[in-house]
């Protein structure tokens, strides 16, 4: 059975996830959303809360994972994070990519500051 998008997707995020628990990072919460859009993976990194984009992109065919993430993208990331904050009362932070063109965990690409806001 192929697998649909939104299980490849779900599948891409517990990969990340594992991926970067296995590099240090301790997980928050998954999938935060709210008016202003989603946050799939939002993590520690030492002091430092990390809220993480995970691409995967297997069809290269509209660019790669990391040209997803557009301006457009990375604001709504942005309106997503700062209500987070405001909700938690945290301040240092930072914004990461996760890019996979197939959920394997030899594929990972992790981006640390991928953007800023």
């Amino acid at each position: 059975m192929k697998m649909n998008e939104n299980n490849a997707g779900i599948e891409a995020e517990k990969l990340a996830a594992t991926f970067l628990m296995n590099h240090g990072l301790k997980l928050v919460t998954q999938n935060y959303h709210c008016r202003f859009g989603e946050i799939d993976l939002i993590m520690t990194d030492a002091k430092t809360l990390v809220f993480i984009e995970v691409r995967l992109r297997s069809n290269k065919k509209f660019g790669n994972a990391a040209s997803s993430i557009t301006p457009q993208k990375q604001q709504k990331l942005i309106l997503t994070a700062q209500h987070y904050l405001q909700q938690k009362g945290q301040s240092a932070c930072r914004f990461d990519a996760v890019l996979m063109s197939k959920t394997d965990l030899n594929d990972i690409e992790w981006i640390r500051n991928a953007f800023d806001a």
